[in-house]
């Protein structure tokens, strides 16, 4: 081998370990983005960047014009920070309650990977987590929450395993799944490393992996001697809460104003 193929080869594994691959589908992300963009009727666009790579997130400011309160809201899998499920519900109607929201574009893979492919993609929730952080920071946001449903709490119980910001105040799990053979899924072992307020929220209808950890997540944050940490069951209500989108933005709010 030449000396100056020795010098490319070695330049190209420089910059590919000073700019990690994305495993997240782009192709998707951009046609999510394409989608909301064009028929957006709340809030506004606003692109966060990690790396070279540009997001997709949705500002809706609160109905009081306060500044310092905001939530991160965090979609399940595949989906994006717009859908009707949950996240829309939610990032609309809790600005009636004084709350900014920020809706972000969590990684997705293709529609047919299954739960467990999404592992690979959890090193990529603390940068997009850190950048909405900052521009909510930047807009004034000192109280700030963590929401996250189904996929997207567990990305968010992953990320404050493993991050301590003193400007979030809280974290709203929708829908968390349980055990899972990958560390970074698996909210019984992320939970025990979480501190704050958690409201662990879910549907009597919920899905099983949901349901049948319930005792087991309250045990693990009671061990871990998280004292602010709090289970609603809604009843009548599924994992996507068709139906109960009131109940589901009541029992919110109520747990956002009485959190300790």
């Amino acid at each position: 081998m030449t000396y100056w193929r020795k010098r490319l080869l070695v330049s190209l594994l420089v910059a590919c370990l000073g700019s990690p691959l994305l495993a997240s589908d782009l192709a998707k992300e951009k046609r999510w983005a394409d989608q909301i963009v064009d028929s957006l009727l709340d809030g506004e666009a606003v692109w966060l960047k990690t790396g070279n790579h540009s997001f997709l997130s949705i500002y809706t400011s609160a109905k009081d014009e306060s500044l310092n309160k905001a939530l991160i809201v965090m979609h399940g899998t595949g989906v994006h920070p717009n859908w009707d499920q949950v996240i829309r519900p939610l990032r609309v109607a809790l600005t009636e309650y004084g709350w900014n929201t920020l809706s972000i574009q969590m990684p997705v893979l293709a529609n047919d990977a299954d739960h467990d492919d999404y592992a690979v993609l959890f090193p990529e929730v603390v940068p997009r987590i850190n950048a909405a952080l900052s521009y909510l920071k930047s807009q004034g946001a000192e109280d700030i929450v963590l929401i996250g449903h189904s996929l997207g709490s567990l990305m968010t119980s992953y990320y404050l395993s493993r991050e301590n910001d003193e400007s979030i105040k809280g974290f709203v799990a929708i829908g968390m799944p349980g055990g899972s053979e990958h560390d970074a899924m698996n909210s019984l072992r992320t939970l025990k490393a979480v501190k704050g307020p958690v409201f662990d929220l879910f549907g009597s209808q919920d899905l099983p992996e949901v349901l049948s950890n319930r005792q087991q997540k309250k045990k693990i944050a009671e061990e871990a001697g998280n004292n602010d940490y709090r289970q609603l069951q809604v009843e009548n209500a599924n994992h996507f809460f068709d139906d109960r989108e009131e109940a589901l933005v009541k029992a919110v709010s109520d747990w956002l104003a009485t959190r300790r």
